[in-house]
């Protein structure tokens, strides 16, 4: 076949851990090949950041996030930078990963175009339009204009099936974000840890990793959530609670004034990826309202309680390594004090990740061969 250019085009830190081990895999044969890595830099520091630690720098960074957009401001500016891109670059096919405004985007400005759209991580759902916002009508938009559905979980094609999406449209690979652990070297862990010694924390057995960033989670719910956090930290003061707090002031200023007096509670900046998983690895408990670390955390069998009312990943809730726990101060507290009151070694978990075996990637890689070819 003839060299083709393709464009992949991400924006936020998730996003380029899950499709970091596809461009470099495209990028094993630059026969066929040429890779166009776009950020739209939804989250400038944090995926370039991210990029780096995979040895790989974007192509094109639009700039595109200004402070205090709207969710329609945000996508006009999103859409009329990629529109630049296609202007000035010939574009044989356009990858995007996932659920954001910067995948919504890529799809829309490719159809625009009449060029295909490869879509990993499709047929996730939670059938909730509010739950998560934006992000579950943008997933669903997307499988529309999609040429090739790339679907983590035979539970993911059955839901494209079922929204009529053409079968031989629809391959499942597995996801992703699985081959991008089997990146991470010792010498990378060994550093993840000298990293946490040089800020003064010291990893044992008794760590809880908490994440919490999702817009649904934003109000009320961030103030249940902060509340169950001060109160497991206060009856589990022998414990180290740690926070990588997002930047968004509807977190962060909240994470701050509430609990940053606590000496066992360390809050963070945003973590690189490898630091990131080095907890997920050591830690006795997480909570979290992220879809990549329910993802992950199997790969570790560590126990996880889902801050979220639904999910779209179903297989973990299935296999027993999440639990569902919402902005429910009561259940956040019960369910955390049951896992926080045995040992480490009592809680792991061994049930093998649903997600995928690190080979994603390649079967990726030779399913777009095979459609041009």
């Amino acid at each position: 076949m003839n060299k083709k250019n393709i464009l992949v085009v991400f924006g936020t830190r998730p996003e380029v851990i899950k499709l970091a081990p596809v461009i470099l895999e495209l990028r094993k044969h630059p026969d066929k090949y040429n890779v166009i890595v776009c950020n739209t830099e939804q989250q400038k520091e944090l995926s370039n950041q991210t990029l780096a630690y995979f040895g790989l720098k974007a192509d094109l960074n639009l700039d595109c996030m200004r402070a205090n957009q709207t969710l329609a401001q945000v996508q006009i500016r999103i859409l009329s930078a990629l529109d630049k891109v296609f202007d000035e670059n010939k574009i044989d096919a356009t990858i995007v990963q996932g659920d954001t405004m910067t995948v919504l985007c890529g799809a829309l400005t490719s159809f625009y175009r009449k060029v295909p759209v490869f879509h990993v991580e499709a047929g996730l759902r939670s059938y909730d339009i509010y739950e998560p916002f934006p992000e579950e009508i943008m997933r669903q938009m997307t499988s529309r204009v999609a040429e090739i559905n790339f679907a983590p979980t035979e539970a993911n094609k059955t839901a494209l099936i079922k929204e009529n999406i053409s079968a031989d449209k629809i391959h499942v690979v597995g996801n992703t974000v699985i081959d991008a652990l089997f990146c991470l070297s010792d010498e990378t862990m060994a550093n993840a840890k000298d990293f946490f010694s040089s800020q003064g924390i010291y990893i044992d057995e008794n760590l809880v990793l908490i994440t919490a960033h999702r817009r649904e989670n934003h109000g009320d719910r961030i103030d249940r959530i902060i509340s169950a956090i001060e109160k497991l930290a206060q009856d589990f003061s022998n414990h180290t609670f740690i926070i990588p707090v997002h930047p968004n002031p509807n977190v962060k200023d909240k994470i701050h004034s509430r609990l940053e007096r606590y000496s066992n509670i360390k809050l963070l900046t945003p973590l690189d990826y490898p630091n990131l998983v080095y907890l997920m690895k050591s830690a006795k408990l997480i909570l979290t309202d992220s879809g990549g670390i329910q993802e992950e955390a199997p790969s570790f069998g560590c126990p996880t309680l889902v801050m979220r009312y639904e999910t779209e990943r179903q297989e973990g809730i299935e296999a027993g390594v999440s639990t569902l726990v919402g902005a429910d101060y009561e259940k956040i507290v019960e369910l955390s004090s049951d896992i926080l009151s045995k040992t480490r070694s009592q809680t792991r978990l061994k049930a093998s990740n649903p997600y995928g075996n690190g080979k994603s990637a390649r079967g990726i890689e030779q399913i777009i061969n095979s459609y041009f070819s």
